[in-house]
């Protein structure tokens, strides 16, 4: 079985299914993938670095997990910089991946399932009071995400996206497949978070 191949963009940052990201770039590699994912009408795979840097040389290490990132908007900003913003499509995981001539990578990717949306219960009322809570920071209300949680799973990965946990736990809550799981993980976070607040 020949696995789809998919550009990849390492970033600081883990993207999550319906969610949006808003990018400036200004290296060449970037704007070309970015230009021919565009005339295609095709997506990108964010992933996140672990190792090294997101300028210059690719990083020493990404996360083998990733999210699509699907265009919907670009312009040109005052600095001269493209800017685009995307919306996390598919998750995948990245079997092999290879550098083209460009400097760019290229991967090959397998698509993960994403579970039905399951409706959301009593016990998650406190995670939906929290995303309520988040959507009035201005910085969440300027990416327009909408942030209306129609079950577990868009409440799942919009709290996982907002919420300022590290990348590593990111990158760890995008592997659950199960958003019920994902719900507990995020909360089991949300404790160790207040406990290292505690005097």
């Amino acid at each position: 079985m020949t696995l789809p191949l998919l550009p990849l963009f390492p970033l600081n940052a883990v993207l999550f299914p319906g969610c949006v990201l808003d990018l400036q770039l200004f290296e060449a590699r970037y704007l070309d993938m970015i230009g021919r994912c565009m005339k295609q009408g095709e997506g990108f795979g964010v992933v996140c670095i672990t190792e090294g840097s997101e300028v210059g040389e690719l990083p020493a290490g990404f996360s083998q997990i990733g999210c699509e990132a699907l265009v919907t908007d670009f312009q040109q900003q005052d600095n001269g910089l493209l800017g685009i913003r995307v919306m996390g499509g598919r998750r995948f995981r990245v079997h092999s991946a290879e550098v083209q001539r460009d400097k760019s990578l290229i991967a090959q990717v397998q698509w993960l399932e994403e579970p039905a949306e399951q409706p959301l219960q009593e016990e998650d009322a406190d995670l939906l009071a929290l995303l309520t809570a988040l959507a009035e920071h201005p910085m969440v209300a300027a990416l327009n995400m909408g942030l209306n949680a129609s079950g577990q799973q868009s409440l799942s990965n919009q709290l996982a996206y907002l919420l300022p946990f590290n990348e590593n736990d990111k990158v760890d809550l995008l592997g659950i497949d199960d958003p019920e799981e994902r719900l507990d993980a995020i909360q089991d976070l949300l404790d160790e978070m207040q406990g290292d607040l505690q005097p």
